[in-house]
């Protein structure tokens, strides 16, 4: 019994030390609550206002009329909203697939040693710095069937002017084109980056058991820069399915609707046709398709990680 209450005395009292303690604690609070009026400023309320925008029938200039979902029933049927969703998918796909080829293989290129190769780095990531506007504005210079380099360059191999951004069926792929050479060197370098942790031994062993070069790249490179890889379809997924700059300088989403993609049609519907209910909900709909997008990444990203650390 003495002994329970000694006990007891004794967690009393370091409780009662505890709490002067507690009372003489620096309070964070101070610091916090600014960036949660900062946060909620500019993420929540924006996201709060565009859901409500959403279920509001509102052409700028008239009153608000609560429309419940028929935005989003609308645009179920609407069959130009489904087309820019192609043209979306179709634009992300070949703004990843050729960065990601391309640079891989410049990255593949740059690890080995050869004469100038710090210089010819540097200017091969040059396009990445440059603004998307004055990118836009220089290559449609260069896509003019009349006027553009592009055509007097290809007469000189036997092939006629080409129509580029001008024509329906090659608008996307021009604009692919331009992509793709602005951000190869971002996949150049991230690859690079994992070219430069992959340890030697393993090539050392893999040539004296007699492999080539497409075995050693197939078996050894290719499993233990997956990772990396994979951070560079993240990063180019998300920025791609999410371009804006380049289409509209270039474009404004034509011929026709032929290179409009979500975030255009978006654009026109909201600040063209003033349909701002209508663009709110076409606005909430991307952003789920975005963070599911994020959430396959996500998943694919943590798969390679576990791939990685089981071939370890």
């Amino acid at each position: 019994m003495a002994s329970t209450s000694i006990e007891t005395a004794a967690v009393a009292k370091t409780s009662k030390g505890r709490s002067k303690l507690d009372r003489f604690a620096p309070n964070y609070w101070p610091f916090v609550i600014p960036a949660l009026i900062v946060i909620a400023a500019v993420i929540v309320f924006p996201w709060v206002f565009t859901l409500w925008m959403s279920v509001n029938s509102w052409t700028l200039g008239q009153s608000q009329v609560f429309a419940g979902l028929d935005n989003y029933a609308r645009l179920v049927v609407d069959m130009r909203f489904w087309d820019s969703l192609w043209h979306t998918v179709l634009y992300t796909t070949l703004s990843v697939v050729a960065p990601l080829f391309l640079g891989t293989l410049a990255a593949l290129i740059f690890d080995t040693q050869f004469p100038l190769r710090g210089l010819l780095r540097g200017i091969f990531v040059m396009p990445m710095m440059a603004t998307p506007v004055a990118i836009a504005l220089v290559w449609t210079m260069m896509f003019h069937p009349q006027l553009g380099v592009l055509n007097y360059l290809l007469s000189f191999i036997g092939i006629g002017p080409q129509e580029w951004i001008y024509n329906q069926n090659s608008v996307i792929p021009s604009l692919v084109l331009v992509e793709t050479w602005q951000w190869t060197p971002l996949i150049m370098l991230i690859v690079l980056g994992g070219l430069a942790a992959v340890p030697r031994e393993p090539y050392e062993s893999a040539e004296i058991d007699g492999a080539n070069v497409w075995q050693k790249f197939r078996y050894l490179t290719l499993p233990m820069i997956a990772p990396f890889l994979m951070i560079a379809v993240m990063i180019r997924s998300i920025d791609a399915v999410k371009s804006f700059d380049i289409i509209y300088a270039m474009t404004q989403g034509g011929p026709g609707t032929a290179s409009e993609t979500i975030n255009i049609y978006l654009y026109n519907t909201a600040f063209a046709y003033y349909d701002i209910g209508y663009g709110s909900a076409m606005a909430v709909v991307f952003f789920i398709l975005i963070v599911l997008l994020a959430f396959v990444l996500m998943m694919l990203r943590q798969r390679a990680n576990w791939s990685d650390g089981e071939a370890r």
